[in-house]
């Protein structure tokens, strides 16, 4: 398998950290990590700061691909709803830490989310040979 990012010269390069695409040839699983929010343990308390949420549904994120065998490596598409555009910027920069290197393709979007202690919800596409 392999997944290759896709950033053409005809468009302007991404500006953070994610590819305008990616193409997966020959995996033979993908899975879908459904909208994760910033519940944790089983107290179900949500933290208040938009921080400590997003390293939460990172955490969660990582929970989901783990029971598939899989980790962030493996994360082809990922989707970020924020509540607020004044959590762009550190939205990005938790996800640069936590992604490292990997620049899966990505899409951000500012809306309101279900709950409103919610500050995102990230939800995700992962493929693995």
């Amino acid at each position: 398998m392999s997944i290759t990012p896709l950033d053409p010269p005809a468009l302007p390069a991404p500006t953070g950290n994610y590819t305008h695409g990616m193409q997966v040839d020959g995996a033979r699983r993908i899975v879908f990590v459904s909208g994760q929010v910033p519940w944790g343990d089983s107290d179900g308390k949500v933290p208040g700061d938009f921080d400590t949420q997003c390293r939460m549904v990172w955490d969660n994120i990582a929970a989901v691909l783990a029971a598939a065998d899989m980790g962030l490596r493996d994360l082809a598409k990922v989707t970020t709803f924020l509540s607020d555009r004044r959590y762009r910027e550190a939205n990005s920069r938790i996800r640069a830490e936590v992604l490292g290197e990997h620049r899966p393709a990505l899409t951000i979007i500012i809306t309101d989310i279900y709950a409103p202690e919610w500050l995102l919800e990230i939800e995700a596409v992962a493929v693995r040979t």
